[in-house]
Formats: C-alpha cells, sequence, structure tokens
C-alpha cells in the first residue's frame, strides 16, 4: 500500500447505471463477498444515482455494512430554484460521506467550469462531507506535455480558500481523460509522477501537514490487474472506479485483490 498513514479509498463510481432495485441486490452481494480484514486494509465507498442513494443508505444501516455512501454531484446552494439539482444537506441527511466534484465528464457534457468546482468543494466541506476533486487531462494536453500544469492548475483552483485544516481531508482523483472508459491505463511511472505534483502542489499552498495528508486516487480503466500496482505508489492511495465498479463479484474483486 501507499504508507501506513494513508489508508487507501477505493471508490465505485457507477455513474448512470442501476435502479434502486438493482442497487439493494449489488450492495447485498458486494458486501458478502468482503472480509472484516479488506474492511480493515482498505475503505470503500459506493457512488450511486441520486435515486439509488436512500436505497443504499437503508441497506447499509440496516445490515451494519462498513461501506462508505457516495454521491456523484452536487449543488453548491443549500436550497432554491435549481430544478433537477440537489443539495449538500440533502446529501448529509441521508449519510453521504464522500461527493465526487468536477468529474470529466460533468466538465465535458455539462460546461462546468474550475468556478462551479470549486463552490461545490466549499459547499461539500461546509456539510460535513468530503469532497473527491476530480482532475485530468485530455489526450491532446497529454501530448503537448502539459499534464502536469493542467491538473495540478486545476487542483489549486478547485481548493482556493480552503482551510488547511479542511484540504487535509479531501480525497483527489486523477483521471486521465484519454484513459476513462478506453481500455486504456495511464503507466504506474504516469501516475506516480502526477500524483506527486499534486501532492506537492497541496504542501506549498496548504502546507506539509495537509500535503502529507491528502489522498490522491487513480481513476481511468482501472481492473483487479492494475490496481495492486497503482496502490503499491508512494503517493497513490486508492482508486475511482467506473465500469468494474458494476458488478458486484467483479468490484468486490478489485477489494479483495488487495488482501496481499
Amino acid at each position: 500500500m501507499s504508507t501506513l498513514t494513508r489508508k487507501p479509498l477505493v471508490s465505485g463510481n457507477w455513474k448512470m447505471h442501476h435502479t434502486h432495485l438493482d442497487a439493494i441486490a449489488f450492495v447485498q452481494k458486494f458486501a458478502f463477498s468482503l472480509t472484516v480484514e479488506d474492511h480493515r486494509r482498505t475503505e470503500v465507498s459506493l457512488h450511486p444515482p441520486f435515486t439509488a442513494l436512500r436505497s443504499v443508505q437503508t441497506v447499509l444501516d440496516a445490515d451494519r455494512i462498513p461501506v462508505a455512501l457516495g454521491a456523484q454531484d452536487v449543488h453548491w446552494e443549500d436550497k432554491g430554484a435549481y430544478t433537477g439539482e440537489i443539495s449538500a444537506l440533502m446529501l448529509a441527511k441521508l449519510n453521504v460521506t464522500y461527493v465526487i466534484v468536477g468529474h470529466s465528464e460533468r466538465r465535458q457534457h455539462f460546461g462546468e467550469t474550475d468556478e462551479t468546482v470549486s463552490k461545490k468543494v466549499r459547499a461539500v466541506l461546509a456539510a460535513g462531507m468530503i469532497p473527491i476533486v476530480c482532475v485530468g487531462e485530455g489526450e491532446a494536453e497529454r501530448d503537448a506535455g502539459a499534464t502536469e500544469s493542467l491538473v495540478v492548475g486545476q487542483l489549486r483552483a478547485a481548493l482556493a480558500g480552503v482551510a488547511p485544516e479542511a484540504v487535509a481531508k479531501v480525497v483527489v482523483a486523477y483521471e486521465p481523460i484519454w484513459a476513462i472508459g478506453t481500455g486504456k491505463a495511464a503507466t504506474p511511472d504516469d501516475a506516480q509522477s502526477v500524483a506527486a505534483a499534486l501532492r506537492e502542489s497541496v504542501a506549498v499552498d496548504h502546507g506539509t501537514g495537509s500535503g502529507n495528508s491528502i489522498r490522491i486516487q487513480y481513476g481511468g480503466s482501472v481492473t483487479a490487474d492494475n490496481l495492486g500496482e497503482m496502490l503499491g505508489l508512494p503517493d497513490v492511495d486508492g482508486a475511482l472506479v467506473g465500469g468494474a465498479s458494476l458488478d458486484a463479484e467483479v468490484f468486490a474483486g478489485l477489494v479483495t485483490g488487495l488482501r496481499g
């Protein structure tokens, strides 16, 4: 694992998949596959669609399953005339722990900017939850050698004005856009280089303590074959998993495969 002080976090982002009934069946099957030792070694969060959050919360709470509930997005206002949106306060009342913000699909398809991502980060923290801040470069930026400057800039914008003690709790997900859903993945050397640059930028902007504490996930075609290697890197502390998190057996296999 990355370090003894940063517990790895493996997060399953279901995106627009699974009804609330599918979600209940998934959680029951998934939880049955994990042992106490798995939970001791690795923290897991599940991020179902909004329509399944309450159902998943009920199963997790009723069966005392030590898996964190996560959301895929949030609005930055507490309430108001924002048809179709969900506030951080609404999520907090469902015992949501982690909220994904700034995912590349939100930026690409729904026009999210560094400014809106920053607002969402502050809203999530204010509601007592933890943001998973996504950063990542496209293929053009990668080919131009602009990866580190781009992702560091995205992270700095997202965390601007956030107190160091709050920054220390944040999770960062490095997702090279060219690897999402393509079957391609960054090499371990690439992932470590970017994660180290992100950690250094946090240390410079928010203090060494925050830089040491913040957890950095890798995301982008995560599989059982590459997850263990990624988590063996000094600055990678988990994974944000997309397609491989949709099947309970497959996702459980990712987690149990980290037993060592």
